[in-house]
């Protein structure tokens, strides 16, 4: 399983919770600033995600996996991305265009970043961590 069997549905189900034309929705687009994404609609995303593909996505997933193998004082310090944090973030979201990143851009922005690749990314790790737990 990779991104480019699941993003044909995913994409749907991004049109179809943020009321869009299928083919408006770019893997590189911003949910929030592209497609004007709320909270509200980030819950709805992953709920929808989570029935199509029997999957659990965890709240708060993107930010935890990012911050993975650093200290908190290393990842954000005042609410702020430290530069070693910014990397870890990059890092983790690769697919993010690069000048999307900013320095020093507060922890509470990094859901401006999500794109329709990122989630792609999120549905097929955790179906290989439940394939990895079913076979365990």
């Amino acid at each position: 399983m990779n991104t480019d069997t699941i993003y044909p549905k995913v994409r749907e189900i991004i049109a179809e919770v943020l009321a869009f034309d299928v083919e408006e929705i770019q893997r590189d687009g911003s949910l929030v600033e592209d497609y004007s994404a709320e909270s509200i609609d980030f819950l709805d995303l992953v709920y929808q995600l989570e029935r199509e593909f029997k999957i659990k996505i965890p709240r708060g997933m993107i930010e935890q996996e990012a911050r993975r193998g650093v200290t908190d004082g290393e990842f954000e310090k005042h609410g702020r991305l430290t530069d070693k944090g910014l990397d870890r973030l990059k890092e983790y979201l690769s697919e993010v265009p690069e000048d999307r990143f900013t320095p020093g851009m507060q922890v509470t922005l990094i859901p401006t970043l999500f794109t329709p690749e990122t989630f792609c990314k999120i549905v097929v790790r955790e179906m290989e961590q439940g394939e990895q737990t079913a076979s365990d």
